[in-house]
C-alpha cells in the first residue's frame, strides 16, 4: 500500500488537533484514503504539546517545505510573511498544500491561488473560515449551479459570545468583554475580533470564492461592536430585533457589496438564534434558495477536523491520479466581470438612537432632516421625559442610501437640541 507523506508547519492548538486525529484515528484516516497516510516531519519553535515521535521534529521549517519525501505541506503557523514565504517555497517544490491562514489567505491569497494553479496543486484551506462548518466546500463546489445572491454570516465567536452575552444579562460591553477573556474566548488583545478584522478576513475568502473574482481586502468596509450599548440591544429587542456583528456580501445590478458590522436582523431570522461563540452563515442562491450552515467556528478539534478533511480529500486525489482543483480557484482580481459597490451607495434599514433634548419641536427638527436626505420613518419609539436631561428617540427607517444617511447624521449630530453621537445600525434580513 503507498504511503503519503504529511509535513505539519507548526504544532501549536490546531497542529496538535491534527497530530491528535492522526494518532486516534490511523486506520480510518488510512481506509478513506486508499494509502497509508503519515505525517513525516514536524517543524516546531518549542516543545508539541502533544506527544510526539522526537525523529519527527525540527526546527527548520524550510526542511519540511524542501523534503522531495513529502506530499502534503500543512501550514498552521499563522501570521503572514514567514507562512506566505513557507507556502510559496512549498509550491514552487510541488507540494500540495493546506493551510488554516485566513489572514493570509485574505491579505495574500491571490498570489497564492496562482502559484497553485499554475504548479498544478492542489490547495485546501477549509479550515480557514468557521472551523468545522464545510462552508468553503459549499460555496466552492456544492453551489457552483448558482448565481449567490447574497452571504450573510456570524463568523466570529467571540463577537457573538458578547453580544448574545449583552442581549441576555443587560451587561455592558466592557464587563462581558472582561468576561469573555478569563473564560479563554477572547484574545488579551481583542482588537481583531471586537473590531471586526478577523470577521472581514473570512468574508474576504468566502466573497472571492462565492463571485469568481480576488477581491482586496482593503475594499471591505470593517466596522467593530466597541460602540454598541445595552440600551440599543434592549430597544433592538423590543422592537423585534437582535443585534450581531455579521459579514455581508451581496450582488445587486451587476455590483458587488462587501462589508462586516454591527447589524439588526428580525429575531425570526435563521441568523438571530445562533448564541455564544457558535458560527453561522446564511447564503441565497437563486436555485437553491436560502441554506443555513451552522456550528463551532473555532477551537482546537473543530479545527483540526476541517485541516484534517482537506489532508484526507488530497491524499485521495494523489492516490487515484485526479487532476488539482485549481480552476475553482479565484485567480483573477476583481476587474471588469465584478465592480465593487462602494459603500457610500448601499442602501439599507436603519435603526437611529438620537439623545435629544427634551424640548418642544426636537422631534421635527430630526424628522426634517432626514426628509430632506430622502430617509422616511418605519416606526419610532420615544420613553420617558427629563427636562434637565438628553432622552433616547429611537427610530427605524425604511431603506436608504448610506450616502444619504450619512449627510443625514451629521447635521443632525450639529443640532443644538442634540446632546451626543447619534448611534447608527443598519437594518439587514427583513426581505428573508
Amino acid at each position: 500500500m503507498r504511503t503519503i507523506n504529511v509535513g505539519l508547519l507548526g504544532c501549536g492548538t490546531v497542529g496538535s488537533g491534527v497530530v491528535k486525529l492522526f494518532q486516534e484515528h490511523p486506520d480510518l484516516l488510512d481506509r478513506r484514503v486508499g494509502a497509508k497516510l503519515r505525517i513525516r516531519k514536524v517543524a516546531v519553535r518549542s516543545a508539541p504539546r502533544v506527544p510526539v515521535d522526537a525523529k519527527l521534529l525540527t526546527k527548520e521549517a524550510m526542511e519540511v517545505v524542501r523534503d522531495p519525501q513529502i506530499d502534503i505541506i500543512v501550514e498552521l503557523i499563522g501570521g503572514t510573511d514567514v507562512a506566505k514565504a513557507l507556502c510559496l517555497e512549498a509550491v514552487a517544490n510541488g507540494k500540495h498544500l493546506v493551510t488554516a491562514n485566513k489572514a493570509l489567505l485574505a491579505e495574500h491569497g491571490l498570489e497564492i491561488y496562482r502559484a497553485a494553479a499554475e504548479k498544478r496543486v492542489d490547495l485546501g484551506f477549509e479550515a480557514s473560515v468557521c472551523g468545522a462548518i464545510p462552508i468553503i466546500r459549499s460555496v466552492k463546489e456544492g453551489l457552483v449551479a448558482n448565481r449567490i445572491l447574497s452571504i450573510m454570516g456570524i463568523v466570529n465567536g467571540t463577537t457573538n459570545y458578547i453580544l448574545t452575552k449583552m442581549t441576555e444579562s443587560s451587561q455592558a460591553f466592557a464587563s462581558v468583554l472582561a468576561e469573555a477573556q478569563a473564560k479563554g474566548y477572547a484574545e488579551a488583545d481583542p482588537t481583531l475580533d471586537v473590531g471586526g478584522g478577523d470577521a472581514a478576513h473570512k468574508l474576504q475568502i468566502l466573497a472571492s470564492l462565492a463571485y469568481g473574482g480576488y477581491i482586496r481586502f482593503s475594499d471591505i468596509y470593517i466596522e467593530g461592536i466597541q460602540k454598541i450599548e445595552a440600551v440599543d440591544i434592549a430597544f433592538a429587542r423590543e422592537l423585534g430585533y437582535r443585534i450581531k456583528l455579521l459579514a455581508i456580501a451581496k450582488q445587486e445590478q451587476g455590483e458587488l457589496e462587501v462589508r462586516v458590522h454591527p447589524t439588526m436582523i428580525p429575531e425570526a431570522h435563521l441568523l438571530a438564534s445562533v448564541g455564544g461563540v457558535y458560527n453561522a452563515v446564511h447564503i441565497r442562491g437563486d436555485s437553491c434558495g436560502s441554506l443555513m450552515f451552522s456550528g463551532r467556528g473555532a477551537g482546537q478539534m473543530p479545527t483540526a477536523s476541517s485541516v484534517v478533511a482537506d489532508i484526507v480529500e488530497i491524499a485521495h486525489n494523489i492516490v487515484f491520479h485526479r487532476p488539482s482543483h485549481a480552476s475553482l480557484l479565484p485567480t483573477s482580481a476583481v476587474g471588469s466581470e465584478i465592480t465593487l459597490r462602494p459603500m457610500e451607495r448601499i442602501t439599507s434599514g436603519y435603526y437611529l438612537r438620537v439623545m435629544a433634548m427634551d424640548k418642544p419641536g426636537v422631534l421635527s427638527k430630526v424628522s426634517g432632516v432626514l426628509g430632506e436626505h430622502n430617509i422616511s420613518i418605519a416606526s419610532m419609539i420615544q420613553k420617558g421625559r427629563d427636562e434637565a436631561a438628553a432622552v433616547p428617540i429611537v427610530m427605524l427607517t425604511h431603506q436608504a442610501v448610506e450616502g444619504d444617511m450619512r449627510r443625514a447624521l451629521q447635521k443632525i449630530n450639529a443640532l443644538d437640541v442634540i446632546a451626543q453621537e447619534t448611534m447608527c445600525i443598519r437594518v439587514e434580513g427583513v426581505e428573508d
